[in-house]
């Protein structure tokens, strides 16, 4: 019970970054935008780009684990550029694309953001190709930190500790910024009325610029954060889109902090999920392996009386066929094998 909660809060803090930025740009845009997972994907392999630059310009060409964690200073830094570079590739998306559809309908923005996403995704392919990345191969050993005894016990990873620490202080410092500065005044006039925002003099240009800003540069560290507990893949924006977007609803379109509850909501709900189907598909292999037993032990029955085997053998072997638990192929076989030396022949 205590893993599966803290692998859902390690989910759900990818998902709670990403979703955040979705939200933002669904509030001050008033689309919803389904390239949101694509920058995650590129702020992901940006930052083995940026890694590999950063590891050349110090000499190093090996990085060395920083503490109890399996990266180095190296792959902060590498997602700090990633996050800039992601930033300017969403507002050269929106100044090729978005700025020129801002005053149609919402419709245009939405299916124009599918195409975005669809040439993101695929030129993520053509540039890293297929197979998945790491950011480093180093093997962490999870701490133990509730013993087994306990609700199933609780093991961690430093690594895992990490997102979640950042995560939470990421979302500190945007709740920050968006009540205790002048931009976050201004992209929560933007959100509530644009029109009377623009008349009360603020540039809401510069809050959408902000906003992508904001969203992309967020998106990429979860990027990130999903390489560093797990890998990189093309279509680790796309896997974790729905998810995303159910964040965002069950928090409440346009709520940062419903959009950061509803990540954790979803994080926490998917191992539970995932636990279920899986006690589901055990149960339906179980049910189905004893309907197989069944009919393999008519059959052979129906030969044996055919070929004259004695009763006690048959009765041996249905037993055997019977247990579901216990070496039931060993002891099938040898079983067989008495038939095949008493001279029985199916």
């Amino acid at each position: 019970m205590l893993q599966l909660i803290a692998d859902g809060l390690v989910v759900g803090s990818v998902i709670a970054l990403g979703a955040v930025g979705l939200t933002l740009t669904y509030s001050i845009l008033r689309f919803a935008n389904f390239g949101q997972g694509e920058f995650m994907t590129w702020g992901a392999y940006l930052a083995v780009s940026a890694l590999a630059f950063v590891l050349a310009v110090t000499g190093g060409g090996v990085m060395e684990p920083m503490g109890p964690f399996s990266f180095g200073w190296q792959l902060i830094a590498a997602m700090i550029l990633a996050a800039v570079l992601t930033a300017a590739l969403a507002l050269a998306v929106d100044w090729l694309l978005f700025r020129r559809l801002r005053r149609g309908n919402a419709i245009t923005l939405v299916i124009a953001s599918f195409g975005a996403a669809l040439a993101l995704r695929n030129l993520v392919q053509f540039l890293y190709g297929t197979l998945p990345e790491y950011y480093t191969r180093e093997i962490q050993i999870a701490i133990r930190l509730v013993p087994r005894d306990i609700l199933g016990g609780l093991r961690v990873t430093p690594d895992q500790m990490l997102v979640i620490g950042l995560t939470i202080g990421l979302m500190v410092a945007l709740q920050l910024l968006l009540t205790r500065t002048t931009l976050g005044r201004a992209m929560r006039a933007t959100a509530m009325n644009p029109a009377l925002a623009r008349v009360a003099g603020v540039d809401t240009d510069a809050v959408v610029r902000a906003t992508w800003v904001i969203g992309a540069a967020l998106a990429a560290v979860a990027g990130v954060f999903a390489g560093i507990v797990g890998q990189i893949r093309p279509m680790l924006g796309f896997d974790l889109l729905l998810p995303l977007f159910a964040a965002a609803i069950l928090g409440g379109i346009g709520s940062v902090r419903g959009a950061v509850a509803g990540g954790y909501i979803v994080g926490l709900l998917n191992p539970f999920t995932l636990l279920a189907a899986a006690a589901a598909l055990v149960g339906g292999a179980f049910l189905s392996g004893r309907e197989e037993f069944a009919r393999t032990q008519r059959a052979l029955i129906m030969s044996g009386d055919a070929a004259g085997v004695t009763a006690g053998q048959m009765q041996a072997l249905a037993a055997s066929l019977d247990d579901i638990g216990g070496g039931t192929q060993g002891k099938a076989a040898a079983v067989l094998l008495q038939m095949a030396d008493a001279g029985v022949k199916g």
